[in-house]
């Protein structure tokens, strides 16, 4: 039987290269490929490393509605879920780098979670799952 599973999760972004900046330097993700498709295009995929399942495809948006959707392309709820293995470690390393954080950590049934902004202010939460 095939496999299907969810590859890419579209990110709208400003500048390709500040977004890179940020998930690579601030996140800790890698750049997985960046391709000139033309003068204004690029496809660009990054992930957190050692992830093996999705990954981000930023976008460069285009047009008035896409620009409008840039840091809220989840309707101020939060957009994506970065699970961890290390709470305390990821949290205070994100901390040092200047990630912007919402709230104070919190427990949960699920596990330990706190939300974060992205550069352009989509919400994340960053959790340990029990």
């Amino acid at each position: 039987m095939k496999q299907r599973r969810i590859a890419y999760i579209t990110l709208l972004v400003k500048n390709y290269d500040e977004a890179i900046d940020f998930y690579t330097q601030k996140l800790g993700f890698i750049l997985m490929q960046d391709v000139k498709l033309s003068t204004t295009k690029r496809w660009v995929i990054i992930a957190p490393k050692n992830e093996t399942g999705s990954a981000l495809l930023l976008a460069l948006a285009h047009g008035d509605l896409q620009i409008d959707t840039i840091g809220n392309q989840a309707g101020d709820r939060v957009f994506l879920f970065l699970h961890t293995d290390d709470f305390s470690r990821d949290y205070t390393e994100m901390r040092k780098k200047g990630v912007i954080f919402t709230e104070s950590p919190r427990n949960e049934p699920y596990g330990k979670v706190v939300v974060f902004k992205d550069l352009y202010g989509n919400l994340w939460d960053l959790i340990e799952p029990k």
